[in-house]
């Protein structure tokens, strides 16, 4: 059984509907570990010399946000992945529909969708201590072409929420600045989750087809060297 709240806040002080699934679905990523020689090493094997080069930069930058402002890890980290990490459409890099890459397979190649520049900011900054339910992955249609253009696409961005209730700042992979959500007026909020549930405008109806991607991915970055 599903339990549904109401609670307002998903991009603006509209109510949402919070759908609490069943905690199998939630994984409980945010627990894992860095084992970082292992990380390294299957980033060697898999992504050679290079791909182990960018993983070692990557860990090096973590290491040094420990202990930091919370505004400065922010910054850090959607640096680090804006600058290391090209765009690209997962039909293009793993020949897939869709594909949830994990940290090292993003870094790997270089090359990811929004979904793993997503991924790859929320693990890098729980590692850091940046709390999980501050965190939520928010699916959005994007605006593009400017303030008279009707093209959209869908999209994904990271929310970090200072507390419950608060207007969440944007980490994005189209752009470096980190910015409150009411001057994103490019973006249109569809839903968004973590570990605390699934929050979606207007509606009751959870997209958990996808939301269930999460399992599968903690599987691949336990064998990758990233542990409960």
């Amino acid at each position: 059984m599903i339990a549904v709240r109401v609670r307002r806040h998903l991009f603006t002080a509209s109510t949402v509907i919070v759908l609490a699934l069943p905690l199998a679905i939630f994984t409980p990523l945010q627990a894992l570990q860095f084992d970082a020689s292992r990380i390294q090493q299957s980033a060697r094997a898999s992504y050679g010399q290079q791909g182990a080069e960018t993983v070692s930069r990557w860990l090096a930058m973590l290491s040094q946000q420990h202990g930091q402002p919370e505004s400065a890890q922010l910054k850090a980290v959607n640096s680090f992945w804006n600058a290391t990490v090209r765009g690209g459409e997962d039909a293009v890099i793993w020949k897939q529909a869709d594909y949830w890459a994990t940290p090292l397979e993003t870094l790997g190649k270089r090359w990811g969708d929004c979904e793993d520049f997503v991924i790859g900011k929320y693990f890098s900054l729980v590692h850091v201590g940046v709390p999980a339910e501050k965190l939520r992955f928010i699916y959005v249609r994007a605006r593009l072409g400017g303030l008279g253009s009707s093209q959209t696409i869908a999209h994904m961005v990271l929310g970090y929420y200072s507390s419950p209730d608060a207007e969440p700042l944007v980490l994005d992979s189209l752009t470096s600045s980190i910015v409150p959500a009411s001057q994103r007026r490019d973006l249109t909020p569809v839903f968004s989750f973590n570990a605390q549930g699934v929050y979606v405008a207007g509606a009751a109806q959870a997209p958990v087809e996808r939301i269930s991607r999460w399992r599968n991915l903690l599987v691949r970055m336990e064998r990758e060297g990233f542990r409960p």
